[in-house]
């Protein structure tokens, strides 16, 4: 039921970011760890194989059945952008089953919030950090929020400056220098649509954040030597 409930999580977002966010980008992302490994970029072949085996329109979802199909040979799925913040919901679910209804759950930086601590407005939640004192700190409660990018993760390779992501539409890894805070009613949510932000562009995700509910971003990128802040809505 877990696996099922994300998996059309999954494919509903990616329906809305135009396919920025996918879980079968698995053949891509492990292509780019062992780029990564090795300090050298994935051969173009490489690439080109996998193209016909990424893309979330080749996962057939049969409701009735609990069961998806994957449709093309060497497809695989990678949930590293949505299952930790599924996780997490989950867990203050399960703690509010209890009794416990004030709690924070911090599942690798994939921060879900439960009710605000007693005698508090909310939850201080510091999403910049030193490295970035221009990002607010936050007062957060009943909600989600998750960071992702590559200001602080990324290699260089051939003298380009790669990122961890992989956009899943064209198998390269990101060279924006971009970071994404999403906060979002939910972890599932926030999680996707963090790792989203960092490939869509600003138009695109303002677009995105308006069709839906209770959904801020700030965006960091650097451009230039410099580094610059764009808070959404």
């Amino acid at each position: 039921d877990d696996l099922f409930t994300v998996l059309q999580t999954a494919n509903t977002i990616s329906e809305a970011t135009d396919g920025a966010f996918d879980v079968t980008i698995g053949p891509y992302a492990r292509l780019w760890k062992i780029a990564r490994a090795k300090r050298e970029l994935p051969p173009p072949a490489r690439i080109r194989r996998f193209h016909t085996a990424v893309g979330y329109l080749h996962i057939e979802i049969h409701p009735k059945d609990h069961a998806i199909r994957l449709t093309r040979p060497d497809m695989f799925l990678d949930l590293g952008g949505i299952a930790k913040g599924y996780a997490a919901d989950q867990v203050l679910q399960t703690l509010a089953g209890h009794g416990i209804r004030s709690a924070l759950v911090d599942a690798g930086g994939d921060i879900v919030l439960g009710n605000a601590p007693p005698g508090k407005e909310g939850w201080s939640i510091a999403i910049g950090g030193r490295k970035h004192p221009d990002l607010p700190i936050l007062l957060l409660k009943n909600c989600a929020i998750a960071t992702s990018g590559d200001i602080e993760q990324s290699i260089e390779i051939e003298g380009t400056r790669y990122s961890h992501i992989v956009d899943p539409r064209t198998g390269t890894g990101l060279t924006n220098q971009t970071q994404a805070t999403l906060i979002a009613p939910t972890g599932i949510e926030a999680d996707a649509l963090a790792s989203a932000a960092c490939i869509l562009s600003h138009c695109k995700i303002k677009s995105l954040l308006k069709a839906r509910t209770n959904i801020q971003a700030y965006i960091l990128q650097k451009q230039g030597g410099q580094t610059n802040l764009t808070a959404i809505p």
